[in-house]
C-alpha cells in the first residue's frame, strides 16, 4: 500500500489530490483546490501553501508526493510566482522526511491520458474514470491527482522492470 499526494502547484491555486495505490489499482482518498486571494503579497500565498500542504501531510500521512514540474508560463515572472509556490508545497513536503518525485506536465498527461499533448478536460475525464469518481474533479485537483496517478504508473513501471531483469538473469545462468 502506497498513499500518494499529488500537487499541481500555482501562485493563485494549487490543487492537490490523494490517491492510495494498492496491488496496482488506484484508489481516490480526496482531492481540492487551496485557493489563495490575489489580493495578498506573495509571501503570504507562499506560507498558506506552506501551512495548507503541511495540514495535509500530518491528516493523511503520505508515503511519498508526486509535484509537477515549472514549465514556461506566458512570461518570466509568471515562471518564477509558479517556481516559488511549488518550491513552497515541496519544503511542505521534505521537512517531513517525504520523497518528492517531479514529473512534466507532459509525463503526466502521457501517462494518465495517453498523450502528452492532451487537453485539460481529457485529462479531467480520464482521472474521472480511472478513479472512478461520479463526476470530474476541478480543473487543479484533476491535474494533482493525474501527477500522483503519473507517479504510481511510474513506480509499478520501475518495479516491473525489475522484476523482468532478474527473471531474464536467472534464464541466463
Amino acid at each position: 500500500m502506497s498513499v500518494i499526494l499529488g500537487i499541481d502547484p500555482g501562485s493563485v491555486k494549487t490543487g492537490f489530490g490523494i490517491i492510495n495505490y494498492v496491488s496496482g489499482k488506484a484508489e481516490y482518498v480526496t482531492s481540492g483546490v487551496i485557493r489563495l486571494r490575489e489580493s495578498e503579497d506573495l509571501p503570504a500565498r507562499l506560507r498558506v501553501i506552506y501551512d495548507s500542504v503541511t495540514q495535509l501531510v500530518e491528516l493523511h500521512c503520505p508515503q511519498e508526493v508526486a509535484v509537477e514540474q515549472v514549465f514556461m508560463a506566458k512570461s518570466a515572472g509568471s515562471a518564477l510566482k509558479l517556481g516559488q509556490a511549488r518550491g513552497a508545497a515541496v519544503v511542505a513536503c521534505v521537512t517531513q522526511d517525504l520523497p518528492v518525485a517531479e514529473y512534466s506536465a507532459r509525463q503526466i498527461k502521457q501517462s494518465v491520458v495517453g498523450t502528452g499533448a492532451a487537453e485539460k478536460e481529457q485529462v479531467q475525464h480520464m482521472v474521472k474514470v480511472l478513479l472512478k469518481l461520479p463526476a470530474a474533479p476541478a480543473e487543479d485537483a484533476a491535474d494533482a491527482l493525474a501527477a500522483a496517478l503519473c507517479h504510481a504508473h511510474m513506480r509499478q513501471s520501475m518495479i516491473n522492470m525489475a522484476g523482468a531483469r532478474s527473471v531474464r538473469r536467472r534464464r541466463i545462468r
